[in-house]
């Protein structure tokens, strides 16, 4: 309340100080060759009322309600009325100030104050000189609110976008877990002497899935080490039914992506690959061409894509992820060649 009161207090005073200065602008104007100092403080007290009216009509209802609008008809119009009027009341002023302070003696009136031509022109001068400054103030104000509007757009959209991602990395946990989970199972039925090992490995990965995976970039080096550790769980799993191959460029250490980028092509290679001739057969490769970082996956199948895309850690969710992380600074391919189903992802310019 008191803020108010005192923002209240500072508009009428601005506009008081201001109106005192026009008051005084008026009043060297018409002072100019004469020394009827009288008449010319009356006569700026008479005119400044006019000025006034003309202008708050003009500032406050011409602009906002017709020309900031747009209607441009309605604004024309009743500019032009404010117009006429204004001269009537000027012209009053003109002769009301010759008949009661003058005498109606022609030679004491100030040559300025009876040129009805610049009478007219300094009190519009004034009206446009506000109305100016009350437009741009407007656009300024416009900007801000443009830009605030803007950021308060932009704020929501990267938190929908993070609140998006972190459902798409709750999909992808539970699959993951539930796989490993059913391969321990498989052990303790048979009774196995690797369900302890089984156990220690799938705790390191519970490690990463629940901790590391919160943070956006985890090291390269790191995102690898739980794939092989993945990968040694589905060997006790598949024992000698299984020909994989990892191969891994000397990558920079420094070097991060987004955790669990990869686990999910792996994954779905052990779930949904093959067994021809004997063995399920993966390759992997990471390499780093440039700025680029290629993972380049094939294993050995026998389904269709269209089979594949309704099982496992979809493509569809994959894609989304890699649209929110990476944006259009990537390049996914997956094909059905024969009997191999083959990823390649390029992620662009890794250290930008």
């Amino acid at each position: 309340m008191k803020f108010m009161d005192y923002t209240k207090t500072r508009f009428v005073g601005l506009h008081l100080v201001f109106w005192v200065g026009v008051w005084f602008f008026f009043i060297y104007f018409f002072s100019y060759n004469t020394t009827n100092s009288a008449y010319v403080i009356w006569f700026s007290s008479f005119l400044l009322p006019v000025t006034m009216l003309t202008t708050y009509f003009t500032v406050y209802v011409l602009l906002p309600k017709y020309l900031l609008v747009k209607k441009y008809g309605l604004f024309i119009l009743y500019g032009l009325y404010t117009i006429v009027l204004s001269t009537y009341l000027i012209l009053l002023s003109i002769f009301g100030s010759f008949m009661f302070l003058s005498n109606l003696k022609i030679t004491q009136v100030p040559p300025m104050s009876r040129n009805f031509v610049f009478v007219l022109l300094l009190v519009f001068l004034v009206v446009s000189a506000v109305s100016f400054v009350r437009l741009l103030t407007h656009n300024f104000q416009t900007i801000s609110r443009n830009k605030e509007l803007e950021n308060k757009l932009l704020e929501g959209q990267l938190k929908f976008k993070e609140q998006e991602l972190q459902y798409l990395k709750k999909q992808i946990h539970p699959h993951f877990l539930f796989n490993t989970l059913n391969t321990i199972y498989g052990f303790s039925l048979k009774q196995s002497k690797q369900t302890p090992e089984v156990i220690l490995k799938l705790s390191n990965l519970l490690d990463y899935i629940l901790y590391q995976v919160q943070k956006p970039k985890v090291p390269l080096q790191e995102e690898v080490l739980h794939i092989k550790e993945y990968i040694s769980l589905e060997k006790i799993r598949f024992q000698d039914t299984l020909k994989i191959s990892f191969v891994m460029d000397e990558i920079n250490e420094n070097l991060q992506v987004a955790p669990m980028l990869f686990i999910p092509f792996v994954e779905n290679a052990f779930k949904h690959g093959s067994i021809i001739d004997g063995f399920l057969t993966i390759e992997i490769v990471i390499k780093m061409k440039g700025t680029e970082l290629e993972f380049t996956m094939k294993n050995s199948n026998k389904q269709d894509m269209d089979s594949l895309a309704s099982k496992g850690v979809g493509l569809d969710n994959i894609t989304k992820r890699l649209n929110l992380l990476y944006k259009e600074n990537y390049e996914l391919k997956v094909v059905q060649e024969n009997s191999w189903h083959k990823v390649f992802l390029l992620i662009k310019d890794i250290h930008g």
